[in-house]
């Protein structure tokens, strides 16, 4: 090789080198703000225990400040004390747990466990178990209906909701959905029940009086339409699409899609804060989006990384702190608490 040759290769190696290095500089500068662009301050992050496996859902009881969190990896439900910010007692032997639901006025929490399908039954005094009913092939989301005392499960592998009487704790319906089903909500202003069917891009309606599907809605644009939380004041629907990374806005009252947003990777879980009017979709690639939802009109306030696989959030209304169970941090499984910047 030639000194001039080799002088042109030293060239083009720097060259190289000063790209890369501006590239990198780039990404890390994008990252920071990615991360400042999300309207929440850390709080503190709180050690959990148990293995660094796959959490799910969480349901807040706001009359105690309870926080329930579904360890799905690790077969129990975690009961956080939000007061102390502690851990008070993990519910052993709920195998392959997801969905987690508090409700206050009956006393007790229903968490459905895939391992062995079935919904278990929660006293929330004892913190023990106290039933267990068949919940389908693959029971995952839930929506109670207060008027008829009954608990709505989406059953995603067997294509059907699953419905159960409260009063005795027994399935009492299995309603055919045509697909897959994502996540239930109750809606109070209807009191229907509505369920996303993900594998159609439908939601479909269901009357708990008649335990009948009165109706299904095509979602205009849905692609693996999972997650789901009903904004009743606004008259409004929030469905989170896994597969094109979008949330859409439903109107309630003509029951059609007025507007979409993109949001971060694989959007699963949503909460809601009525007194900020603040809106979360957690994503399973660590991305929080958050929106205002203001007079019938949403608005995006940012979004940000809360952590790897923080696709799980709950919201005190009380407060307005936001939790986020995170599988792994530094080896250690933790839930990270935030709140409004």
């Amino acid at each position: 090789m030639s000194r001039e040759t080799h002088a042109e290769v030293t060239l083009l190696r720097l060259a190289g080198s000063l790209v890369i290095t501006s590239i990198l500089t780039a990404a890390l500068y994008a990252g920071r703000a990615q991360a400042g662009d999300l309207p929440l301050k850390q709080v503190t992050d709180v050690p959990l225990s148990g293995a660094t496996t796959r959490m799910d859902y969480a349901s807040l009881d706001a009359r105690d400040g309870r926080l329930y969190i579904a360890h799905l990896g690790d077969s129990m439900v975690t009961v956080f004390d939000t007061a102390t910010g502690k851990v008070i007692q993990d519910i052993h032997g709920l195998g392959h747990v997801h969905g987690v639901l508090v409700i206050p006025e009956l006393d007790r929490v229903y968490a459905s466990a895939t391992q062995t399908d079935e919904i278990a039954v929660i006293d929330v005094h004892t913190l023990h178990v106290i039933a267990r009913i068949p919940g389908g092939r693959y029971p995952d989301g839930m929506a109670y209906a207060p008027a008829v005392h009954k608990l709505y499960v989406s059953d995603e592998a067997g294509a059907t909701e699953t419905v159960i009487d409260l009063a005795t704790d027994t399935r009492i319906a299995t309603l055919q959905l045509g697909g897959e089903a994502g996540n239930s909500q109750y809606d109070p202003v209807s009191g229907h029940v509505f369920v996303n069917v993900q594998t159609r891009g439908d939601l479909v309606e269901i009357d708990p009086g008649s335990d009948r599907v009165v109706a299904r809605h095509p979602l205009a644009g849905a692609r693996g339409n999972h997650g789901l939380l009903i904004d009743s004041a606004e008259r409004l629907a929030f469905i989170a699409c896994e597969d094109d990374d979008r949330l859409l806005v439903v109107d309630m009252r003509s029951m059609t899609v007025v507007s979409s947003f993109d949001v971060g990777g694989e959007p699963d879980v949503l909460a809601y804060d009525p007194g900020l009017r603040r809106l979360y979709v957690a994503g399973e690639k660590g991305v929080v989006s958050v929106f205002k939802v203001e007079r019938g009109v949403v608005g995006k306030l940012g979004e940000g990384s809360v952590g790897g696989n923080a696709h799980v959030v709950a919201v005190d209304p009380r407060d307005h702190r936001v939790y986020f169970p995170l599988k792994d941090v530094d080896g250690v499984p933790l839930l990270r608490v935030m709140a409004p910047d």
